[in-house]
């Protein structure tokens, strides 16, 4: 089974046809394809391709599922003796995407 190891959003991701995976977001709506070029290594089998630093002619396509945010993280600041305390928190954007296709052309 074909698999390869692409990069988005700063981080890297194994993939292989037909998982699903959630990404940082990306700007397309549910339904939508992409097709991603930055593909550091293709292995299918025995044999693997690793890119200097992207393999070339090397693409994987995926569907947008949907669009969604993760859970939330809360960060507490505080000094000690100081009376100080702070609680911020954020949820990140993500878009969970389906893998279509490994092409290595």
């Amino acid at each position: 089974m074909a698999y390869a190891i692409i990069q988005t959003g700063g981080k890297q991701y194994r993939v292989a046809e037909g998982d699903i995976l959630d990404v940082e977001k990306l700007s397309l709506e549910a339904g939508q394809s992409t097709t991603f070029t930055e593909i550091l290594m293709v292995g299918e089998g025995e044999s693997v391709t690793v890119g200097a630093p992207f393999v070339a002619k090397a693409s994987v396509s995926a569907e947008v599922v949907e669009q969604w945010k993760g859970e939330k993280v809360i960060a507490f600041k505080f000094r000690r003796r100081k009376g100080y305390h702070r609680t911020v928190g954020h949820r990140r954007q993500l878009t969970k995407l389906k893998i279509t296709s490994i092409a290595t052309k």
